[in-house]
C-alpha cells in the first residue's frame, strides 16, 4: 500500500509543477490552487508513505516520479525538446527506481 501512495505523491508533484508552469504562463487563483494543492497532497502522500519506507528510497522514488513526470509533460503538453538524450537520461532515472524497489 505504501508504494501506491507514493505513486500518488509522484503524481500530486507532477501536478503541483503544472500549477508553477501555469502560474508562470498566467497567474490566476486557479493556478495557486493547483499549484498549493498539489504541492499539499504530494508531501502528504509521501509523509505517509515514508511511514513504511526507508526515507531514502521513498524519497528518491518521489522525486524521480516528479522528474520524469514533469519532462514528460512539458515534452507532450508544453513543446519542450523530444531529443533523444532526454529519453536517454529519463530511461536512467526510471531503471534507477526500479533497483531501488527491488532492493526495498
Amino acid at each position: 500500500m505504501a508504494w501506491l501512495i507514493l505513486l500518488f505523491a509522484g503524481i500530486f508533484e507532477v501536478v503541483g509543477v503544472l500549477g508553477m508552469n501555469q502560474i508562470k504562463r498566467k497567474p490566476n487563483v486557479k493556478a495557486y490552487l493547483l499549484f498549493a494543492l498539489g504541492g499539499l497532497l504530494s508531501f502528504a502522500c509521501l509523509s505517509y508513505a515514508m511511514r513504511s519506507l526507508p526515507m531514502g528510497t521513498a524519497y528518491a522514488i518521489w522525486t524521480g516520479i516528479g522528474t520524469v513526470g514533469g519532462t514528460l509533460t512539458g515534452m507532450f503538453f508544453f513543446g519542450e525538446s523530444k531529443e533523444w538524450r532526454r529519453m536517454l537520461f529519463i530511461g536512467i532515472v526510471l531503471a534507477a527506481a526500479v533497483g531501488l524497489k527491488l532492493l526495498s
